[in-house]
């Protein structure tokens, strides 16, 4: 067994590294992280530069991470600015850090990939030490681990790694046949708003066509592309991906990416930009608008994708970060991990501390929130564990 470094995803076999399990998560597909690439979404003078560590053995590539040099903290969602305040005011240098995580995707998914011959524990744990190796032998002030699935999570525990959790909002399928039986189980009062939502953006005129990658041309890609962009410039900055990304996952990933149209008439006024991961879930990530319809970002964003995970019986839909709002319409309060090693061992005591309080708010405040949720028989915490 040998280790390696990598500073293009290209260096490596594409179906080398789908075997290990990354295809099973359309933001760890070799072919999503290739089009960041391609795209210049990642890579030099974007502050995120990456570093994909491996493990080979006799059969080819045995294990891998796709990690991060970067020079900033933007377009990871787990906030530590305030960690780099507390650097900076005893003159320590915060960054560069190592970041393990899917780019500007706020979606738990595997981190650490093994193929399914070897054993996970003992590959897992050996592509953790090379990350802290990686790191202290780069001048690195830590490594941070984002959406851990399980698997990672148990595995950086086990690595002494300090665990961060957060709270986010799931939607999960409970067998519904249609959107009518889900709005079933809601007591009468949210059936009736959530009902008036949709039939507000229906009465506009606003119809909605889904569209899978492979039925995406140049012309509804511009148009798309354009729709989000104008999000995110009215939030005062240019979106993390670019037009050409998206140009590249509809080729290469026609089964994973999906739009929902909205049109009136014939033309496009608004679109939500999903990722799906077969039966297993869907991820809402983008979306705009050309004109301001009532409910029509509740009805892209949310109604739609519900509706398209109860066609497909897709097993959960993961809308994104933040947003209460999402509670009236049927998504729960539902834990996220991160991990986090940290070389200098007097900032680590004193992140380990903030961290036991922050943790503690945001268990009560999951608690708290479940209360609010739309149903007529109040559901398990099981997405709080």
């Amino acid at each position: 067994m040998h280790a390696g470094c990598h500073q293009r995803i290209e260096e490596l076999r594409a179906a080398e590294w789908n075997t290990l399990g990354g295809a099973d998560n359309p933001f760890t597909r070799y072919e999503f992280l290739a089009a960041l690439e391609h795209a210049r979404c990642v890579g030099r003078g974007s502050g995120w530069e990456p570093r994909y560590l491996t493990l080979h053995d006799a059969r080819g590539l045995a294990a891998a991470a796709a990690a991060f040099v970067k020079t900033h903290s933007f377009g990871e969602f787990v906030f530590d600015f305030a960690w780099a305040r507390g650097y900076e005011r005893l003159g320590r240098r915060y960054y560069p850090k190592l970041t393990l995580a899917a780019p500007f995707t706020p979606a738990t998914g595997p981190r650490l990939l093994v193929r399914p011959d070897l054993d996970r524990d003992e590959h897992s744990g050996r592509l953790l030490a090379d990350l802290e190796r990686y790191a202290a032998s780069h001048g690195l002030s830590g490594v941070h681990a984002l959406f851990l699935d399980e698997a990672a999570r148990a595995a950086c525990a086990r690595r002494g790694w300090l665990l961060r959790r957060d709270c986010q909002f799931h939607w999960t399928n409970r067998g519904y046949t249609s959107f009518e039986d889900y709005l079933a189980t809601f007591t009468a009062d949210k059936r009736k708003k959530a009902r008036r939502e949709r039939r507000r953006v229906a009465e506009a005129g606003v119809r909605f066509e889904t569209r899978m990658g492979g039925e995406l041309d140049d012309a509804l890609i511009d148009r798309v592309y354009a729709l989000h962009r104008d999000t995110f410039l009215r939030h005062g900055h240019e979106p993390y991906l670019t037009r050409a990304f998206f140009g590249e996952a509809a080729r290469t990933m026609p089964e994973s990416l999906m739009v929902k149209l909205a049109l009136h008439g014939k033309t496009v006024v608004a679109a939500a930009v999903f990722f799906v991961s077969g039966a297993q879930a869907l991820y809402g990530r983008y979306w705009g608008a050309a004109a301001d319809y009532h409910s029509l970002h509740f009805e892209a964003c949310y109604h739609q994708g519900i509706e398209f995970c109860i066609e497909r019986r897709i097993e959960r839909f993961e809308p994104g970060t933040q947003g209460e709002h999402k509670v009236s319409r049927g998504f729960e309060p539902a834990i996220t991990w991160s991990a986090h090693y940290i070389a200098d061992l007097e900032f680590r005591a004193a992140i380990s501390e903030y961290l036991e309080r922050e943790g503690a708010a945001v268990d009560a405040y999951a608690l708290e929130v479940q209360g609010h949720v739309p149903y007529r028989e109040r559901r398990g915490l099981g997405r709080l564990a």
